[in-house]
């Protein structure tokens, strides 16, 4: 019994992690029909905000919490402004100018604090479990992650800003029609998902280690996940994190680390094949 809950754990560890550092992503791509390839970047660089912080005396809690993703998302404001804006409507060369920004940030964090591994250790400890000892931190890092989507889901389902969000994510030329300033809610959303991607780079940091390049581990996982749940942006992402980080983790219990991210991306290929518009193309249609 210690053993199936300390695995239970291990699993739900693995689906918060996945759904933690792909929100960001499922929002912009979401919201704005933007392929963000810098989006392991300023993950990246949530990472480093908080370690910034916390050495310059901040709490850890603060750093984590509010230095990184308000960092993140400033950047992701003026990223907006300066490339992404000119942009919309070019997936091709949208691609391309996330990409050349990505290189830029990686080179730029490169020449600044070296290609050494950084970070803080997680805090909390560890919590005994029978015979077996999981980590608190981990079990913290859960409780974010459904946090963090339980305030993203009720701020674009009750609120007057998420409502003029999600009409012009449905209808662009009809919310300006009735005088939206969608380069505006565009702005914020863009702002938004990388606020979000900060503050999970930030979170990862005590599990992960902080390295400049730290950003290509996450991007394949996170572009499979959104893509993978489909058009609905919370519903696919989460029902498609629930599915591929079991899998993952499952696989990495019976197998080898390598051959469970070789099972996730299988059933994510199948998964593909066999529902085209993704989870949610067919499922929880109706759902945000």
């Amino acid at each position: 019994m210690d053993l199936v809950l300390a695995t239970g754990i291990q699993a739900l560890t693995g689906i918060a992690t996945l759904l933690l550092i792909s929100l960001g992503l499922a929002i912009v791509f979401g919201m704005m029909r933007v392929i963000n390839l810098a989006h392991g970047e300023f993950l990246m660089l949530g990472a480093y905000s908080a370690i910034l912080a916390v050495e310059a005396g901040i709490n850890l809690w603060v750093a984590m919490l509010v230095v990184a993703p308000l960092c993140v998302g400033l950047l992701g404001a003026v990223v907006e402004r300066l490339v992404i804006r000119r942009l919309y409507g070019r997936m091709v060369d949208t691609m391309l100018a996330t990409w050349g920004l990505s290189l830029a940030l990686i080179g730029a964090v490169t020449m600044i604090f070296g290609n050494t591994v950084s970070g803080f250790s997680a805090p909390l400890g560890s919590v005994q479990i029978g015979a077996y000892s999981t980590s608190g931190y981990g079990l913290f890092l859960i409780g974010a992650t459904v946090a963090l989507l339980a305030a993203v889901w009720a701020v674009l389902r009750f609120t007057p800003a998420g409502l003029i969000a999600r009409g012009t994510m449905q209808n662009a030329g009809m919310a300006a029609a009735l005088g939206v300033p969608t380069e505006r809610v565009y702005a914020l959303s863009f702002a938004a998902g990388a606020a979000v991607s900060g503050l999970a780079g930030a979170l990862m940091a005590p599990f992960s280690g902080v390295v400049p390049t730290m950003g290509t581990a996450y991007i394949a996982k996170s572009f499979i996940t959104v893509i993978t749940g489909g058009a609905a942006m919370l519903a696919g992402t989460a029902t498609a994190s629930g599915l591929l980080g079991s899998v993952n983790t499952l696989g990495t219990f019976a197998t080898t680390p390598v051959l469970g991210e070789v099972l996730m991306l299988g059933v994510a290929i199948v998964l593909l094949r066999l529902l085209p518009q993704g989870i949610t193309g067919r499922f929880f249609r109706r759902a945000l």
